[in-house]
């Protein structure tokens, strides 16, 4: 729970603004302390009725008075989101935390006009369940105190991570904003293979899907690490043992190598594409 009640206003009611509201709510966070706005007014009553968040069509009329302005809008609309609320931001100069993919924080400065604390993040989609795992950039201008509260925030719906440098955030993209997509596919694949041995549809869902959060929660809950994990399981010369051989002669390592690089070149290309021309 926050040790103090800030105001925090969420410009945009998606999916992540919503799984956001529900984990502040439920760590203690006064709803009264929290405004959204959305140009969507069925949305935004959907909101307001599930939350008891105050609800706004007006983005200024929902910054009014905030602390942190979470800038939860799709990419494409955040140029001219930045420019109508510009004013607003340069006289009160509140934190702003970004949670939108492929946008720097010099690119906001540039559409601002002037130097504010910004924090970045990357969140990821199991973050609207609770389990997020969400990556934390801070510009110069950030306090310590503001960083607590943006970790408050997003420790909401998950762990969080800090990183040093802005550059890093496109390999946290490729990690853990693009990963649970990597972990559905080796999912699918499990199921699948299962299925073709012989098991049931329903049968093999149930266990590959256990299978992989019993992974999940002893790596977590441990202080071992994966490779000696991973030798707990694989007896020698056992069936274990036999199949990791065929994943690591297929080059499952260089694979998830080439995996992530290609995610991570695709988040810089994108990010530049919200580049000023000189």
């Amino acid at each position: 729970m926050l040790n103090k009640q800030p105001v925090i206003a969420f410009i945009g009611g998606g999916n992540m603004t919503q799984g956001l509201i529900s984990g502040l709510i439920n760590s203690g966070i006064n709803k009264e302390t929290l405004e959204v706005s959305d140009r969507n007014p069925v949305k935004l009553k959907e909101i307001a009725k599930k939350w008891g968040v105050r609800a706004h069509t007006s983005n200024l009329e929902a910054i009014r008075s905030a602390d942190l302005i979470v800038l939860a809008v799709k990419p494409k609309d955040m140029h001219d989101l930045v420019i109508e609320i510009r004013e607003v931001l340069q006289t009160r100069q509140p934190l702003i935390l970004s949670v939108a993919a492929g946008i720097h924080t010099n690119h906001l400065e540039q559409w601002l006009g002037f130097h504010t604390a910004i924090v970045r993040a990357v969140p990821n989609t199991p973050a609207l369940l609770g389990v997020g795992a969400t990556g934390l950039y801070a510009n110069t201008l950030v306090t310590e105190e503001q960083k607590n509260l943006s970790e408050s925030l997003l420790r909401a719906v998950g762990i969080t991570a800090w990183v040093n440098h802005e550059h890093e955030m496109d390999s946290i993209a490729a990690l853990s904003s693009s990963g649970p997509a990597y972990f559905f596919l080796i999912m699918e694949a499990l199921q699948q293979s299962a299925e073709a041995l012989g098991l049931s549809n329903s049968v093999a869902r149930l266990l590959t899907l256990q299978t992989a959060y019993g992974a999940a929660r002893m790596a977590l809950e441990s202080n071992i690490d994966l490779e000696e994990l991973k030798k707990q399981v694989a007896s020698p010369d056992g069936i274990t043992e036999s199949a990791l051989h065929i994943l690591e002669e297929g080059g499952i390592r260089a694979l998830f190598n080439k995996t992530l690089n290609a995610a991570k070149f695709r988040s810089m290309e994108i990010s530049h594409l919200f580049d000023i021309p000189h």
